[in-house]
């Protein structure tokens, strides 16, 4: 249980710090949130706790495949501007393209 309360506080405080941040440096922000920080440490917990280096592979291979699946939220955001959305619209949108991109990443990860 103390590990779990671990895990929480550190994905915790990246997703604080890189919002706040947000207000400070948007663009350095951006960069961070890019990095892979939270895959990086939830590979590391996950083959700490189950010591199973076939999951964690396999866990490894689903994020790589849902990366790029999850890029389809933040399409809409390109093109607010010319089409004049709000930013509700725009995120309903972007979350709508993304259960999409949840369908996709499902039906590759059957092939690995």
């Amino acid at each position: 249980m103390l590990f779990f309360l671990f895990k929480v506080i550190a994905a915790g405080l990246i997703v604080a710090f890189s919002s706040w941040l947000a207000g400070q440096n948007p663009k350095l922000a951006g960069f961070i949130i890019a990095l892979p920080l939270v895959s990086l440490i939830a590979i590391l917990f996950s083959y700490y706790e189950h010591n199973d280096t076939e999951k964690t592979v396999m866990f490894t291979k689903s994020i790589f495949i849902a990366v790029p699946a999850s890029y389809l939220f933040f399409v809409p955001f390109f093109f607010a501007k010319s089409f004049n959305m709000n930013f509700f619209i725009i995120y309903i949108a972007g979350l709508m393209f993304l259960i999409g991109g949840y369908f996709i990443h499902r039906y590759i990860v059957n092939f690995l």
